[in-house]
């Protein structure tokens, strides 16, 4: 859980030398928001996958495959919000969502192949 935040933290300072430099254009306002909730996304799945790794990973498929969908339908769910609520330049909006959505996905996948092949 401690990589997430760290992740977390360089993104927020990356998206802030951005907007510092004069690129605030290719940030969308509620980019601050998307990464929190991926960062709370991250919280869950770490805490699913701990839950799939208890007795000798009997269950790790089922919470493998649960996270995916978790993730999937909290996504949909904040994207539908946000429109909900009128969200302005909505392909920056898009981008820089998917651009985080991949960047977290990989990250944690990354992680979960790393703690699968140190464990075997």
């Amino acid at each position: 859980m401690l990589r997430s935040i760290l992740l977390t933290l360089v993104l927020g300072i990356a998206f802030f030398l951005v907007e510092h430099y004069g690129y605030g254009f290719y940030v969308h306002p509620w980019a601050k928001y998307m990464i929190l909730f991926f960062l709370a996304i991250s919280f869950l799945i770490h805490r699913l996958m701990e839950f799939g790794f208890r007795n000798k990973r009997d269950k790790f498929v089922e919470f493998y495959l649960s996270t995916v969908v978790a993730r999937l339908l909290l996504c949909i769910a904040f994207v539908a919000v946000a429109f909900y609520f009128g969200v302005n330049n909505a392909p920056i909006f898009i981008a820089n969502f998917f651009a985080l959505y991949l960047f977290y996905t990989i990250f944690e996948i990354y992680g979960l192949y790393r703690t699968l092949r140190r464990d075997s």
